[in-house]
């Protein structure tokens, strides 16, 4: 069984993401599924454009199948960790490289590893039923899948914030940020798509699209306290900010996190405004391999999607406990 289904008509090739009782989570076989035929597709000289979609009306890829890389890596199964996460970094290094116009539909949420096979295709349609975040130090981990190569290349510390906070942003806003580059209402989201499967051009579709809600991202604010790349000092910051509602509910968001966590995604966005993509999926990788095996990604996973009870215990429990060699192990700085 396969949960993906695909089409190829009028010389434009669907991927259609069908895993709705899971968000469309990606598991091992979604994304060996889509390498395969991605890569035929690229040598397929019937094939002009790719269209990427969900059958669900709930998200577009709520991220990694990470309860699955949970269990492996609690197992002591980390073989099994890495093949994943290698074969994931493969597939959205295929995406960005892509030779042919690929084209993602986004209505709903795209988190973590949805935003590997959405934002570094070409073009990327939001509605504003769109909910775009980085999750990831909630559960342990670190904001990967090429996330350390974009998010520093986002207006400044946007890419800090949302990998540091977890913030979710909407479609108007991930266009204005970058992440998306186009907006399009829900309502006429099906008549948009289906010009593009009717391989009408691209630049055609999406001429009478450039309207969008105004931003509600506040960016002088994210500017402001996250161009930093010190954890402590961006805490402090906001935590100083007396009677900024906004900034009380960015260290609120914060306290959930695992302290080990923001720092090495403050790291790890770091290096990768100064890396290449392949560099930072390379980093990438490490970092996944050994975050895994530590006591804060089986407690944060647990608390987020296992038990669901929000409660995890990460140890160190404050950011200022953090020991910088195992930030440096994790990152690969040793």
């Amino acid at each position: 069984m396969s949960f993906i289904r695909t089409s190829v008509v009028n010389g434009v090739g669907e991927i259609i993401l069908d895993r709705p009782r899971a968000l469309n989570a990606l598991d091992q076989t979604m994304i060996d599924d889509m390498h395969r035929v991605l890569t035929e597709w690229e040598d397929d000289d019937g094939i002009e454009t790719v269209l990427v979609t969900s059958a669900s009306d709930r998200a577009f890829c709520a991220g990694g199948d990470i309860r699955a890389i949970r269990e492996h890596a609690v197992a002591g199964e980390h073989d099994a960790v890495t093949q994943y996460f290698a074969a994931e970094y493969r597939l959205d290094q295929l995406v960005a490289n892509y030779a042919k116009p690929y084209v993602a539909v986004i209505d709903g949420a795209a988190m973590g590893g949805g935003l590997g096979i959405s934002v570094h295709g070409e073009v990327r349609v939001v509605s504003e039923k769109a909910v775009i975040a980085m999750p990831e130090t909630a559960i342990g981990f670190f904001p990967d899948i090429g996330a350390t190569y974009f998010l520093p290349r986002l207006p400044e510390g946007v890419g800090m914030w949302l990998g540091m906070t977890g913030a979710r942003i909407r479609g108007a806003d991930a266009v204005e940020v970058g992440l998306a580059t186009h907006f399009v209402e829900s309502a006429d989201l099906g008549e948009v798509t289906d010009r593009v499967r009717d391989g009408e051009p691209l630049v055609e579709v999406l001429a009478g699209h450039h309207d969008r809600p105004a931003p509600e991202i506040p960016l002088r604010k994210v500017g402001e306290y996250f161009a930093d790349e010190n954890v402590s000092a961006i805490i402090g910051g906001l935590k100083g900010a007396v009677g900024d509602e906004w900034a009380t509910e960015m260290v609120d968001l914060i306290e959930q996190a695992s302290p080990t966590s923001l720092w090495v995604t403050a790291a790890m966005i770091e290096a990768g405004a100064r890396s290449t993509l392949d560099e930072c999926f390379d980093r990438e990788l490490h970092a996944a391999e050994q975050i895994t095996r530590t006591g804060d990604f089986a407690e944060g996973v647990r608390a987020v999607l296992v038990d669901k009870d929000r409660r995890p215990e990460f140890a160190p429990g404050s950011v200022d406990d953090v020991d910088p060699d195992v930030v440096a192990r994790i990152v690969g700085m040793v």
